[in-house]
């Protein structure tokens, strides 16, 4: 029978997997992570969020902006919202969208710093 040893060219120690186990996140929160980064991934997203760090935009708005329909952008914005990247008020029958927080602001800004390197 064959010893269950560890190869030689691993230089983590069984306290280092231990650790290392422990403080990585559970694999529900990295789902939803990578999830989150998903949304990132479309450029028409990354465009409607540049948009929205100037100021809050109706649909109407943001649409002739960015080139789009109005149906298209709204459907960004809604995925957007759903991921928490985005909020919206309400005024009569117009909405306006802005950014959800100032996270949002951080993840663009780290996302360009980290491009332009």
């Amino acid at each position: 029978m064959a010893e269950n040893k560890k190869p030689e060219y691993l230089a983590l120690t069984d306290e280092d997997i231990e650790r290392l186990n422990r403080e990585t996140p559970p694999d529900e929160q990295l789902y939803d992570l990578a999830e989150l980064f998903k949304v990132f991934g479309d450029s028409t997203r990354i465009r409607i969020l540049y948009a929205l760090l100037e100021s809050e935009m109706c649909v109407g708005d943001m649409a002739q902006l960015l080139g789009l329909t109005p149906t298209a952008c709204s459907h960004q914005l809604r995925v957007l919202k759903n991921n928490k990247l985005v909020r919206f008020r309400r005024d009569g029958k117009v909405m306006f969208y802005s950014l959800a927080d100032d996270h949002v602001r951080s993840i663009l800004a780290l996302g360009m710093e980290h491009i332009l390197e």
